[in-house]
Formats: C-alpha cells, structure tokens, sequence
C-alpha cells in the first residue's frame, strides 16, 4: 500500500472532472463510456519506465488519491519501491488496482506527474553522489514550462540528493531559486543573489557588490564575476574591497563564464598547464571529446576553476568559495569529480532529462476482475506472486 500523503507536498491538483476530462486522451474517455455502458470491473495496472530512474513516485500517488477521494472510490496502491530507490528499465514501479471506470481516465495525468520527476531524480542523484563534498542549488525553474514541471523538478532533486545522502553522504541540494518549491529542500525560501542585469546596472562587478551588501548587510556575498570578462581582476577587487568577510569565508564568487571564451588568463596551454599542476591524471584519463572540453575548453571548465582557485589562495583568498554555474551536467560533474575541482557550490538546472523521449512514463492493465491479461510483449509486467 502507498504511504500517507505527505503534509508538506505542495501539490498542483488537477482533480476537478471538467479538468481531468480536458487534459486527458480522448480514447480514455470513450474507454470509460463503453465500461460504464457495458459493465465496471476491478483492474490492475503496472507502471513503468523504459530506462533505469530513482522511485520518485510522491506526487502521482498524492494526485490519484484525491482524486478517488472526491470520486468516492479507493485505489489500492502498491509501492515496489521506495521512494528514491534505483528501479531498473521495465521493472513496475507501482501497481494501481481499482475501478477500470475510475481509473481508466487518470493515465494520462498521473504519468506526466511521475515520468519527468523519476529521470531528474536519477540525474540529481548521480550529480551529487559524484560530487558528494559538493553543495547544490537548483536553478530549474527558467528553464521548466510552467509551474507544474517547476514542482515536479525540484521534488525530484529533492528525491536524487536524499539518495545520494543515503549511499555516499554527499551534502546534496541544499536549497532552490523559488520560494514555490523551497520547502522540499526544508527552506523557508529560495536562494540566490545576483543576476547579470544587477552587474550590468551597476555598471562594475565591485559596484554591484556593494550595491548587493549595502541592501542586504546581514547575508554574505555571491558575486557573479565573468560579466566584463574579468573573472581574475574583478574577483581580486572585490575580496580586498570586503577582507573580513573573504577572510570569514562569507564571500563567494560565481564562475558563469559562457562556452564561446576562455576564464580571464586561460587559453588552452595554459590550461593544460593548471591541470598537470593539480590534477595531471585527468589529462590522462579523459574518453571523449565532451570530457575534454569539460576539462580545458571554453567556459568553467575544471582548468577555469583550479585556475581562479589558485589565483584566490596566491592573493590570501583561501577561504573564499567558489561557486559554478553553467552547464552542469551530469557528465559535466562526473568530469569535475575526476579532476578534483574545488568547487565549494554548483547552481544547476542540467539535472532537467535531457532526452524527453526517455521519460515517457507507461500504464498497462495486467489484471481483469483479478484475473491475470496483459498484451503480447508485455508479459514481464504481470506480477510474478500471481
């Protein structure tokens, strides 16, 4: 049987019968109209991914369950995994057993709840048990459509990094842009600090600094460093504007640099050059081009980041963090881990599934009136205690 729904979950219901009536495929609901016409029956779905994911199943489970609260009726709802477990392509992560009536017409809409959430929790998941010493943001929402598949993204990173917690103690997600969805990483709030508009308005990155500090004396300071591609120069400025707090480790800087140039003082000898001083096995090691690039290309590559952490400690920044952004991935993390970058924070929306057409979510009736029916090639749904 599925858990309780959670107390906290911010769910966006659709549950009204106009709505789920609008939004679901037409020939659910001609199915419906032929089995009220001709005869209800209990049946049981098994549903399922075509690839690996994580159990991410909370906010489906939440929706059926309203749902068959305001229709009078009860789904039986049975859990094979827990949630944030690793389920494997084509095993059923669940099986829904009620009314065909009543169920027939919610396919559409609990797959879409569950699909997405399962590849993004699997991505989350992989980003931070390679990157355990690693603390992340999601910064998913501009990239999501809509405010439902914002929801649905940061419960999965919420899911993916309570895994990682769970297999490699990493630190995980530690909190999110939006105030929508804070509470799934157990904050009153989103977090960020400054965009490039601010940068651009302020007219020097160490102006929007004090702009930044000037508003808001009590929190420490993120600073956004490759606007006029001085990431070196402006960053240098800005830790000896504010000493006390660089030397309280109350000051950031974020590396945003784009893929088209070089970090400030890089090319790519120089490099190739900050890795073989600190992390020559990485050179050695890479696979693909993508890696490569990840390593010494354009943009923050692990060369950008060594590059800027040895700029910090020459000057008496040691304990200034650095925060990355752009692009980060999980091959682009994998990357960083290999390469030891040291990177104290990554601001992320790259957990979001690359290839859609992976997290197609599937529903197939394995059971009529308790009898055992599936059709041809998808036998390995049928439940194996029947």
């Amino acid at each position: 049987m599925s858990e309780p729904a959670s107390q906290d979950a911010d769910v966006k219901t659709v549950s009204s019968e106009a709505d789920i009536a609008r939004l679901t495929d037409h020939y659910f609901l001609k199915t419906k109209a032929i089995v009220e016409r001709y005869g209800d029956c209990p049946v049981t779905y098994a549903v399922f991914l075509r690839r690996p994911v994580l159990a991410t199943p909370r906010l489906a489970v939440d929706w059926l369950e309203r749902v068959a609260l305001e229709r009078g009726t009860r789904f039986r709802i049975e859990l094979n995994y827990r949630e944030g477990d690793w389920v494997g392509a084509g095993e059923p992560l669940m099986f829904i057993t009620g009314s065909f009536v009543h169920l027939v017409d919610l396919e559409t809409l609990y797959l879409q709840k569950l699909g997405a959430a399962c590849v993004a929790a699997y991505n989350a998941y992989t980003m931070c048990v390679d990157l355990p010493e690693v603390a992340f943001l999601a910064m998913d929402a501009r990239h999501c459509a809509g405010a439902e598949m914002a929801e649905l993204m940061a419960y999965a990173a919420s899911v993916g990094s309570e895994a990682a917690r769970r297999a490699n103690k990493a630190k995980g997600f530690v909190g999110n842009a939006t105030a929508a969805t804070a509470h799934y990483f157990g904050q009153p709030d989103g977090r960020g600090t400054m965009p490039h508009a601010l940068i651009g308005y302020a007219g020097s990155t160490l102006r929007a600094a004090e702009m930044f500090h000037e508003t808001f004396p009590d929190d420490d300071i993120v600073v956004l460093v490759d606007y006029f591609g001085q990431e070196v120069t402006d960053s240098l400025e800005v830790c000896r504007r504010f000493p006390e707090m660089a030397g309280a480790g109350r000051l950031g800087l974020r590396l945003d640099t784009h893929g088209g140039r070089f970090l400030e003082g890089l090319d790519p000898q120089n490099s190739y050059a900050v890795l073989e001083r600190h992390a020559p096995k990485s050179i050695r090691g890479f696979r693909t081009d993508a890696e490569l690039r990840h390593l010494v290309g354009t943009g923050v590559s692990a060369a950008a980041v060594w590059h800027m952490r040895e700029q910090l400690n020459r000057h008496g920044f040691d304990k200034v963090k650095i925060i990355a952004s752009s692009g980060f991935s999980p091959a682009k993390c994998k990357v960083m881990a290999f390469s030891h970058a040291p990177i104290d924070v990554i601001g992320t929306g790259s957990f979001l599934p690359e290839n859609w057409g992976e997290t197609y979510a599937t529903a197939d009736i394995i059971a009529y009136d308790g009898v055992p029916k599936v059709k041809i090639g998808r036998e390995f749904l049928l439940r194996r205690d029947v």
